[in-house]
């Protein structure tokens, strides 16, 4: 690898989703890669919540304009991100020089979203299908066991229904003992109540898109959905009170903490739980794949990060390279030991992976059953008008099929 002409106090920026595990594997990464070519340039890594991310990195241009060389991009926002023309196509590049593998060496699940009008977006750097996580060590004791057959007349088992989500949650709730029966993200960011009621429409047989393919939720099965949703999200005698605060981080870190029996997250925050100094439940926690209503199945979502290159970038042969460098299986795994997830089919199945994560295999089952979410340029915008009907569902009395009703005709509006 030739040596990088830059010019003088230039400063190689990375737009980074605010996470301890993305934050201490990407310096690790970007030293590794500096020391093997012999690279001495200076990096400035600037962590963001979600909202700024997307504000910083899209709507303000910063890709665009070149204030980015790489940034963290979610496939919620790569559509959009596209056809702003912010991020670049790297067809070209991966033509020349492809990534180890590419794209044998990974899932399809995790390639297609990136692929937009026949340009390849992005590269995937961090994964992990929503799942439900829960605590083996009390769903496999004796006496909780016994207990609750006596309770509700069937063995203690994860849940398969929502109906058995509730019961079960119910019995575990213990706040003396610091311990709730689940622990939900209600943060209204955009996104976390977004995937949850997206979820629960599915898993009652509900779509978000009608048989012409138009966004339509204007539906008794998303009325169904959104009854349910508010009234298990209040359900006092089952949820951890920090709920209503708790991004997914701050609810995947309640979850580590020992405080709650159950969560559906990111199947990230349950691989943390391992790997992460801090966590109180290492060794008793497994996965498993979401309950569902009658006459509906199972379900997963599927949005996952992107590392992407700015279009404005003066520095993108180099970013292309550091690319190349933090999706190798080396680096793949590496970023799997820090608390994220790799992107690799051989970090899924790797021997020393799933001994310290016992359940890592199980990502590529938990992807047959993973949904999208409709790639359309004003997705963002869609997603915040349900996280506002959300919100407005758990703050007010408004019946849903009002809330459900007034909010498609704003999304009819924008689109």
């Amino acid at each position: 690898m030739e040596k990088y002409i830059v010019m003088e106090n230039t400063t190689f920026r990375i737009a980074v989703r605010k996470f301890g595990p993305f934050e201490s594997a990407l310096h690790k990464l970007w030293d590794a890669f500096c020391l093997k070519y012999d690279i001495s340039i200076a990096v400035e890594m600037v962590p963001m919540e979600l909202h700024d991310l997307y504000e910083q990195t899209i709507t303000e241009g910063g890709l665009k304009k070149g204030d980015w060389d790489i940034a963290h991009i979610n496939t919620d926002w790569i559509f959009d991100a596209a056809q702003a023309n912010a991020v670049q196509d790297l067809t070209s590049f991966i033509a020349k020089k492809a990534p180890q593998d590419f794209p044998e060496g990974w899932h399809n699940s995790l390639l297609h979203l990136q692929e937009i009008d026949g340009g390849i977006y992005g590269l995937p750097f961090h994964d992990g299908p929503e799942c439900l996580i829960y605590r083996k060590d009390l769903f496999e004791n004796p006496i909780e066991k016994e207990n609750f057959k006596k309770q509700f007349g069937y063995e203690l088992a994860p849940p398969k229904t929502w109906t058995e989500f509730e019961q079960i949650a119910t019995f575990f709730n213990r706040p003396d003992e610091n311990l709730y029966g689940c622990v939900f993200a209600n943060y209204p960011d955009g996104h976390n109540m977004v995937f949850d009621f997206c979820l629960h429409l599915w898993t009652r047989g509900g779509s978000l898109l009608n048989a012409e393919n138009q966004m339509d939720i204007n539906t008794q099965a998303a009325i169904d959905t959104l009854d349910y949703y508010r009234y298990i999200v209040k359900n006092t005698a089952a949820v951890h009170p920090g709920s209503a605060d708790f991004g997914s981080v701050e609810a995947g870190m309640a979850f580590a903490n020992g405080e709650a029996a159950m969560t559906i997250n990111w199947f990230g925050f349950a691989s943390m739980c391992e790997v992460i100094a801090e966590s109180k439940v290492k060794g008793k926690v497994d996965v498993t794949t979401l309950p569902f209503a009658v006459g509906g199945k199972t379900a997963s979502l599927n949005v996952y990060w992107l590392y992407t290159i700015g279009a404005g970038s003066k520095n993108k042969k180099l970013a292309y390279d550091f690319l190349r460098f933090a999706t190798t299986a080396e680096s793949d795994k590496l970023l799997t030991n820090e608390g994220g997830i790799g992107c690799r089919k051989s970090t899924w199945k790797d021997a020393e992976i799933n001994a310290t994560i016992p359940y890592y295999h199980k990502l590529e089952s938990l992807h047959e059953n993973a949904l999208t979410l409709p790639q359309i340029a004003v997705w963002p915008d869609i997603a915040i008008l349900i996280d506002q009907m959300v919100l407005k569902a758990l703050k007010t009395n408004i019946p849903s099929a009002d809330l459900l009703k007034d909010t498609q005709i704003e999304i009819e509006k924008i689109l």
